[in-house]
């Protein structure tokens, strides 16, 4: 009781609001996940508007991959080799069986016709070398290609370092299939070399024998399809994307 005789009023006091969960929280509309973006599955995909799409490999699958083009080249390199020989060993047999003067002309004709199968068997060979030396000196890499807003990054079997090819040098990749499996090439803009301003590593050995492959040899492949751990339609989406619609796979 108060000096005045009344009686103080008790008020109680509310306990503190605790929240059980936070605010929801929205994306400004510049945030929003574009279409690009989002999967078929309709999650978020690694490709945003600044972030580089990176596609990986397959240790195993590639490893596979090697035995069998190694395995496919050897066999068609003895089967040149073989039949090289014979032509030559028909050749010189009729040269020397047979009156010198009137055969040598198609002896030499025929020796002609048989060098490429024998220099074709020669390259085979040499670059089975060169490959088995690169791959015990180095790691088979993680990620095979890595696109992103400035261009193309692509490491290719045996080269010793990436290939770096700008939007406007290139058209995507081409899928094929070679040696019984689907692979993708690269399909290079008219004119473009190892010299175009901003083009880097196109004049490694091994580039140059999946990009230009000599005719004498059966082409190879830059990329297995089934080693990649993207599918092709993706790749296809992330090519167009980031090059402005300018490249894409072509099947």
């Amino acid at each position: 009781m108060t000096e005045d005789g009344t009686t103080p009023q008790v008020t109680e006091q509310a306990p503190p609001v605790e929240h059980a969960l936070p605010p929801e929280q929205v994306l400004p509309h510049d945030q929003v996940p574009s279409h690009e973006q989002v999967s078929s599955h309709g999650q978020v995909s690694s490709h945003g508007p600044d972030k580089p799409f990176v596609v990986g490999v397959d240790r195993d699958t590639v490893l596979r991959r090697r035995e069998v083009v190694r395995t496919v080249e050897r066999r068609g390199a003895f089967i040149t080799l073989v039949l090289g020989v014979v032509g030559v060993a028909a050749a010189l047999y009729a040269m020397f069986a047979f009156d010198g003067a009137v055969m040598l002309p198609y002896a030499l004709l025929l020796i002609l016709a048989m060098s490429p199968l024998l220099l074709s068997t020669w390259m085979v060979f040499r670059i089975q070398k060169r490959r088995t030396h690169w791959y015990d000196a180095n790691e088979l890499p993680p990620v095979a290609m890595r696109i992103s807003v400035k261009g193309l990054e692509l490491a290719c079997d045996g080269a010793a370092y990436p290939v770096v090819l700008p939007w406007n040098t290139v058209r995507g990749f081409r899928q094929q299939k070679l040696l019984g499996q689907y692979t993708l090439d690269i399909a290079l803009a008219r004119g473009v070399g190892a010299t175009t301003a901003g083009v880097r590593g196109l004049d490694q050995p091994s580039v140059r024998s999946v990009v230009k492959p000599n005719p004498l040899l059966r082409p190879t492949g830059m990329f297995l399809v089934k080693a990649l751990d993207q599918p092709v339609h993706v790749i296809d989406e992330a090519l167009k994307h980031f090059s402005g619609g300018t490249a894409g796979v072509v099947r």
